[in-house]
């Protein structure tokens, strides 16, 4: 991920929290390295999928991003071996370590290895995934998937001995639109669809606690979708943005932005966003906790900078200051032509803490930030207009006013 438009801004934010007494310097060093992880070292995320053969793996893929990027039925078709992928589009990028399903005895076409596990311990060697996700038709949660689930056990034990990594798993209940009644279409209200879901569900849990297997959750699923020209024109997805959502809270910090990013969904792109805005909040807060002159407060106001473009960055943008440029000029600030990170935060400070007195309150920085964060969500993810921008603005400092 570029980053040379940001370069220094970080630097600035930890010369001014080195200064702080402790508490809360130490805590707000733990905050500035998430952001630091959750926006500069932002990586692609690194997912791991098990499933037989027609699970869904490509759906699932190209539901992620919403275009089709892996051709369904094709996935380990040709080698038939496990080894990581890179699917892609403008947006981002994902790598995926698929498997031929550990089920599955089909000899690949050319192997060093006895065994599929044997192959997915090789392909681990070569780069550690971020999370395991277990696919299973729902017509076939109970079609002696035991063995998958035993080795699941053994690529979870063997991720912990040699990466020194606990790997969250979670598993998928696919393609939950050939249960009967097939006619009803999601969201599936209708009473003995979902009796079949929840039926599914139950029979998957089970056996992961039969095995002791730790699962995060399990999570029943449509990918189905037509595309043309590698464009979406419809789709019957179901419960692909709560997989996201999950995603991005198990993920590491530094895989969760390139996720958001790439699946375009508001829902999934505003959990991200939130969880930059509290981490910006908590240091701006912390940095005011020794009340600062306003002519001091670039500190705070860089931070507010470079969580604004992150928002934008998140949406679709380019990682460049010249989005919180734009989106100062929209809010009313008085930024001039070249735009410059001290001239932008000074912009920032006569906009956003007007009469605020000689000093600024940790209370006020905040809020400030919250208010600043929601309205850039506003503004660049759910494109909404200036005016609802600003009211936004509003409305978020007086939601945090009192959260210190």
């Amino acid at each position: 991920m570029p980053n040379e438009n940001l370069d220094g801004i970080i630097d600035i934010i930890f010369k001014a929290v080195d200064k702080l007494p402790d508490p809360p310097r130490e805590k707000l060093k733990k905050e500035l390295v998430k952001i630091k992880e959750l926006v500069m070292d932002a990586r692609p995320p690194k997912i791991m999928i098990v499933g037989r053969r027609g699970a869904g793996k490509s759906s699932l893929i190209n539901a992620f991003f919403r275009e089709k990027v892996a051709a369904v039925g094709s996935v380990l078709s040709e080698t038939g071996e496990a080894e990581w992928h890179e699917f892609k589009n403008s947006k981002g990028s994902i790598k995926i370590l698929d498997t031929r399903g550990i089920g599955d005895k089909t000899k690949p076409k050319s192997s060093n290895f006895k065994n599929s596990i044997d192959e997915i311990k090789n392909a681990i060697n070569e780069d550690c995934p971020d999370i395991l996700l277990f696919l299973c038709k729902a017509k076939e949660v109970d079609a002696h998937i035991s063995e998958d689930l035993k080795n699941i056990l053994e690529i979870r034990d063997y991720i912990s001995d040699n990466h020194n990594y606990e790997i969250p798993v979670i598993s998928l209940i696919t393609q939950v639109d050939e249960l009967d009644p097939k006619r009803v279409m999601p969201p599936y209200n209708d009473e003995i669809k979902q009796k079949n879901i929840n039926q599914a569900i139950d029979a998957i849990n089970n056996i992961f606690t039969d095995k002791k297997i730790d699962l995060i959750n399990s999570i029943p699923i449509c990918a189905y979708a037509q595309y043309e020209n590698g464009k979406l024109i419809s789709d019957e997805f179901w419960n692909i943005d709560t997989v996201l959502e999950l995603l991005i809270e198990k993920l590491p910090n530094n895989a969760q932005l390139a996720l958001a990013r790439i699946s375009a969904l508001n829902s999934v792109q505003t959990k991200f966003s939130r969880i930059l805005i509290g981490s910006t909040a908590t240091v701006c807060a912390g940095i005011a906790t020794v009340p600062i002159p306003i002519a001091d407060l670039i500190p705070i106001t860089s931070a507010q900078i470079a969580m604004i473009t992150g928002i934008a960055y998140i949406s679709g943008r380019e990682l460049s200051k010249d989005s919180a440029k734009e989106f100062l000029v929209a809010l009313g600030a008085n930024v001039g032509v070249g735009f410059a990170l001290r001239e932008g935060a000074r912009a920032l400070v006569k906009f956003v803490f007007p009469g605020a007195g000689s000093v600024i309150s940790a209370g006020i920085a905040f809020a400030a930030t919250w208010g600043i964060g929601e309205s850039a969500i506003t503004y660049f993810i759910d494109k909404k207009s200036i005016e609802e921008t600003k009211l936004r603005f509003n409305d978020a400092k007086d939601e945090h006013k009192y959260k210190e």
